[in-house]
């Protein structure tokens, strides 16, 4: 199995879709973007939450590609931009543990 940046960076999502991820993701606060997402209460660590993140996205991008009504722009990006937070956290985390 592929680890979770790997598999983060073989997302191929449109360009402006990608580049709003990214800027949003600047200003990303993990209790209010991630319960938004998840549900309250309490929130996982970056491993579990990327992987939820991960699973949901999918779905989400599977509703735009089929070209489905239900497919929500506002929430594709919600979730990209809190993926890429997570990310960042995770990477940060895992840095932390090898120093």
């Amino acid at each position: 199995m592929q680890d979770l940046m790997t598999m983060i960076a073989a997302l191929r999502r449109p360009r402006l879709l990608a580049r709003a991820a990214k800027h949003g993701a600047q200003d990303y606060d993990r209790d209010r973007h991630l319960q938004r997402l998840l549900g309250y209460g309490a929130l996982p660590g970056s491993g579990a939450a990327l992987m939820q993140l991960m699973e949901m996205e999918k779905d989400v991008n599977a509703q735009r590609l089929a070209e489905d009504a239900a497919y929500s722009l506002v929430r594709h990006l919600d979730l990209l931009i809190a993926l890429l937070g997570e990310a960042q956290l995770y990477k940060a985390s895992r840095a932390a543990q090898y120093q």
